[in-house]
């Protein structure tokens, strides 16, 4: 959805700024001189009028240029309206000079991404997971000034259900920069706010479509056919469909999303435990399983040899308790300890 303010207009040929700042100094300088020179000079009453007339209103009314002197440093940005109307936006370093009547527009001036751990006094945290500065802008104002530089939003950790309906908590980490100051200033009420929001939306929705570990029967891709997916054993391929989806939410208010990564992932507190235990009983069995299928090869192999070789000829009930003795053996956790039969086998 397009709005009316995406256009964004570049002011590249205002850095005029020292010129105007020499020019507006000469021309006090100019109105000292000009007043002394009236005062001095024996001048008729009319021109002596005229010209204490404008070196006074110079004087009353010149500083009005200096308002106009903009300063921005390396990977800054300043938006310009005129009593309401969008003139453009002053890209890169140097000293400009506009309209002195122009005014800077930038409503997220002050607002911070969050990282999820701070707190002190002075700041405040909204529901969508910004921390703003309430004592620095009571004590100074505010520059409106839109950063160009690579922001980090660090989002606090958020409980989730995952497709299984499991609880997870996650945490996310989003590098991100303003790429049309228009768009970012224009069309959403504050820009670092929403992405924060949206970063929350997409995150929600990404993970709801994924098991915290592989699961049978679970489609991630959409395509129909179960796969391997998983919270963590993919995490790279879902924090890209995590960054894809918040660009294509954030298009609209002129921002990148250059790469977002997953910091944290937990089963919630409250099955946690329980969790871990299931894991535990799912890495005991798997090792049960290898010892038993190798004990049971390592068995087929000591009878086939000893049936080669002709060395015992046992029956089906010897051949019964040999087996049962050397699964004992080797499938004991503890070193077995045989009783040795030093008389006749039978």
């Amino acid at each position: 959805m397009e709005k009316k303010y995406t256009e964004e207009i570049i002011l590249n040929k205002r850095k005029h700024g020292m010129a105007m700042l020499l020019l507006v100094l000469a021309l006090y300088v100019a109105s000292i001189c000009g007043i002394i020179f009236a005062a001095a000079a024996d001048l008729p009453p009319v021109a002596f009028t005229i010209v204490l007339i404008v070196c006074l209103v110079w004087f009353v009314f010149g500083w009005i240029l200096l308002c106009g002197l903009k300063i921005l440093k390396p990977q800054e940005a300043l938006v310009l309206t005129l009593f309401g109307k969008y003139v453009g936006t002053l890209k890169g370093e140097g000293f400009y000079w506009v309209n002195p009547f122009c005014s800077a527009v930038n409503p997220a001036a002050g607002t911070k991404p969050s990282t999820g751990s701070t707190s002190s006094a002075g700041r405040a945290k909204s529901e969508a997971g910004v921390s703003i500065s309430l004592g620095e802008q009571s004590m100074a104002m505010v520059s409106k000034k839109l950063s160009m530089k690579v922001m980090t939003l660090d989002n606090n950790k958020q409980k989730i259900n995952d497709c299984l309906g499991n609880p997870v908590e996650i945490g996310i980490v989003v590098i991100w920069r303003i790429v049309n100051t228009a768009k970012a200033v224009f069309n959403v009420d504050n820009y670092v706010e929403f992405l924060s929001i949206q970063t929350d939306s997409a995150l929600r929705n990404v993970v709801r479509l994924y098991p915290y570990d592989v699961s049978p029967n679970v489609d991630t891709t959409g395509d129909g056919v179960a796969d391997e997916g998983s919270l963590r054993g993919s995490s790279e391929v879902v924090a890209e469909r995590i960054r894809k989806e918040i660009q294509g939410k954030v298009d609209l208010a002129g921002l990148e999303i250059l790469e977002a990564r997953i910091t944290y992932l937990a089963y919630a507190p409250e099955i946690a435990a329980v969790m871990l235990q299931r894991q535990q009983a799912s890495a005991i069995i798997d090792a049960r399983k290898m010892i038993v299928d190798g004990a049971v090869g390592m068995v087929e192999m000591a009878l086939d040899r000893l049936n080669k070789g002709g060395m015992v000829e046992l029956d089906e009930e010897r051949k019964a308790a040999m087996v049962s003795n050397l699964l004992v053996v080797l499938c004991g956790n503890k070193d077995a300890q045989p009783i040795v039969n030093s008389g006749s086998l039978y």
